[in-house]
């Protein structure tokens, strides 16, 4: 009874498929499905890239504005010729070491021989050309034997030197030239201050007139305190 009912199905199977055979030869979906794809072309070799043969390029000078043509080039040989001159003419600076075995022995400066020394600063102020500016200061110990930081008048240096951090130069009476640091924010000069110190043997109590000759030149009178202490 199973094996005629398995043969039944089986029959029946077959036949199910061959309708659906027929029914989609009739539809003709068979042959569309071929039509609609539609074929890779052939895969062709990567191309060969040829370089492009050299050609010499010609050298023209650059283009420049019809205003910067007609300046002349700048001439280096004349150039070079002034900064030998210069070269050849070498300031007259002075190397000082840093002995500052005078200060060991200084003698005791009393106040009335600092008093006398800042009056004579005062006088050889007042003979001085007006059209350059100046101001004194009495020498402190913090100027002249510890930390040698020197503090400017701060009015000054407002009103006469750069707002910007430069070297000033200080001239003594004898023409020797002494480069320091000056700092703008604190108007004060390091950095060289203890060279001129040291080389003209300044104490506390000594007397100095400022006067400023160029932008940033100083040309600086000392006066002597120990010179004006009759103790």
């Amino acid at each position: 009874m199973a094996k005629k009912r398995a043969a039944s199905y089986e029959e029946a199977r077959k036949r199910n498929i061959e309708e659906n055979k027929k029914k989609l030869e009739a539809l003709n979906l068979h042959h569309l499905s071929f039509a609609i794809q539609k074929p890779q072309p052939p895969k062709t070799p990567p191309s060969i890239k040829q370089r492009r043969p050299k050609v010499d390029v010609e050298v023209t000078p650059t283009r420049r504005s019809g205003r910067l043509a007609k300046l002349q080039g700048a001439n280096y040989l004349e150039f070079e010729q002034v900064s030998e001159k210069i070269m050849e003419t070498p300031r007259r600076i002075i190397q000082v070491r840093s002995d500052r075995s005078y200060l060991i022995n200084q003698p005791n400066i009393s106040y009335e021989a600092k008093e006398r020394a800042l009056r004579t600063a005062q006088e050889i102020e007042s003979q001085l050309d007006p059209t350059f500016p100046s101001f004194i200061r009495s020498m402190l110990h913090s100027h002249v034997t510890r930390g040698f930081w020197f503090g400017l008048i701060k009015q000054f240096c407002t009103s006469h030197l750069p707002k910007y951090d430069c070297t000033v130069t200080l001239v003594d009476e004898q023409g020797d030239e002494f480069d320091t640091k000056y700092f703008a924010g604190r108007t004060a000069l390091s950095g060289g201050w203890q060279g001129f110190a040291v080389a003209h043997k300044l104490i506390d109590g000594d007397a100095c007139v400022f006067q400023l000759i160029k932008p940033t030149t100083f040309k600086v009178y000392i006066i002597r305190a120990i010179n004006h202490d009759s103790s």
